[in-house]
């Protein structure tokens, strides 16, 4: 244990105050050279998924497309709004991303190495309360957001902040709901200590239900598609940042790349291991690819498959509208995230009362488990056989409060304004005057004629 910050399993007693200016500098570095790469990287996916080529102009593969865009943004004009409240309006995107700078001071990259002579963790700082620490520095990136369209003076921008707060507020939630259960297992907030208590196995595995909601809410949280409300294009036009230019719009859009790679690092830290290597790496050797500058690989490779997972969510899936992604949080996560909490405690307290390891309690929970699994895959499941439709039924395409589309045998009922025209058609063609002319009455050259 730590002797100088109890509870925390790194040991920082070594450092000095020029260590912690290189730790907090390379920090800084390692996640600006980590978004120009993530804005390259989106692009390319993204593009291979939609069968085009993305970016391939600026340098080697595109490579300096992300710098050129960069570059672009701090040479543009810096436009200010006459109406926005000039303090707030140029704080707000400051505060955005001060806080999203500040969550990587506790996240482990690695074990203990020698860094100039001098003997350290691959990580700024810890404490025994770190994740409390993480959940309050992302809350409190939110006022930026807020901030930045309530200053702007417009309609879209206050529309986009107000959600994106309900937005943080909902999600932040279950996401911390969800990470109470990796407290319990680990007993400890410190994530230096959750890292090493994923020796064994990783939490991903053995708290899986918490993952997924975790996952779930990481992309809520960071406002990514499918869950981007607070900046839907179509809708708000750039939500918050709409009002924005030049170098405050791309503070705002820094913070959120910056936000991503914060949460994937902690999906990283709390659920995958950390910079542990996977199985069957870290049993080479006594696992000497544990120990050195090999676990940042690890740590690395962890976090930009994160990474990857946001970018292949964006290029498949659709936005939500607004009710459904606040039906999600509140009525899906949060209620699973608690009852997932409950079994957990529960777990752990027949755990503690029977003096039973935690691996063989899982095996114990798991087998029956997969049991069941297998036997109602292989069921066989007696079909009732499908209705026939009696035949197309009209609906009502309103009743859920929004327009919906007709399904397969459905009949939309005849429009007001198509009725009234019909009727009108009907009756103008039984009247005298535009009845067609009959055989038997002559025609004009005939009556001339005659």
């Amino acid at each position: 244990m730590n002797p100088v910050n109890a509870g925390v399993a790194a040991d920082f007693s070594n450092d000095v105050w020029w260590i912690w200016v290189i730790k907090a500098a390379a920090i800084l570095v390692f996640l600006l050279l980590n978004v120009l790469l993530a804005i390259w990287a989106e692009r390319r996916v993204l593009a291979r998924m939609q069968v085009r080529s993305g970016p391939n102009v600026h340098g080697p593969f595109g490579l300096l497309q992300s710098l050129a865009d960069a570059l672009k943004l701090l040479l543009k004009e810096d436009m200010n709004v006459k109406a926005a409240d000039k303090l707030v309006y140029i704080l707000a995107p400051l505060i955005t991303v001060f806080a999203s700078l500040l969550i990587f001071a506790v996240i482990p990259m690695g074990p203990t190495v020698s860094m100039f002579g001098v003997e350290t963790p691959l990580q700024l700082t810890d404490m025994p309360v770190a994740v409390l620490y993480i959940l309050a520095v992302a809350s409190f990136g939110v006022y930026g957001i807020m901030l930045g369209g309530w200053a702007s003076g417009s309609t879209y921008p206050l529309l986009g902040s107000v959600r994106g707060t309900a937005q943080v507020i909902s999600y932040e939630l279950s996401m911390g709901l969800s990470l109470v259960s990796v407290f319990v297992v680990s007993g400890s907030m410190s994530t230096s200590t959750i890292v090493n208590a994923q020796a064994p196995f990783w939490w991903c595995l053995a708290l899986l239900p918490a993952f997924l909601v975790y996952v779930v809410s990481m992309v809520g949280e960071v406002n990514r598609l499918p869950f981007d409300l607070p900046e839907a294009e179509g809708e708000l036009v750039a939500g918050h940042m709409t009002e924005y230019s030049s170098m405050k719009f791309a503070w705002f859009f820094l913070a959120e790349y910056i936000n991503m790679f914060n949460v994937s690092a902690i999906a990283t830290t709390l659920f995958l291991g950390g910079w542990r290597a996977p199985w069957p790496i870290s049993a080479i050797n006594d696992g000497m690819f544990n120990e050195g500058w090999w676990p940042f690989l690890w740590f690395f490779i962890k976090m930009w498959l994160v990474m990857f997972f946001f970018i292949w969510v964006r290029g498949t899936l659709l936005r939500f509208r607004y009710d459904q992604f606040m039906n999600i949080g509140w009525k899906i996560l949060i209620p699973t995230a608690l009852v997932w909490l409950v079994a957990v405690s529960v777990v752990q307290a027949a755990r503690a009362w029977a003096d039973v390891d935690l691996s063989t309690l899982l095996w114990w929970i798991a087998i029956p488990l997969g049991v069941v699994l297998i036997l109602l895959l292989v069921w066989p499941s007696k079909k009732e056989p499908e209705p026939v439709p009696a035949g197309p039924k009209d609906f009502d395409p309103l009743a859920d409060g929004f327009p919906v589309p007709p399904l397969p045998g459905q009949v939309l009922p005849p429009a007001p304004r198509r009725r009234t025209v019909s009727a009108t058609i009907v009756s103008s063609s039984t009247t005298p005057e535009t009845d067609p002319p009959s055989s038997s009455t002559p025609s004009g050259k005939e009556a001339s004629d005659g």
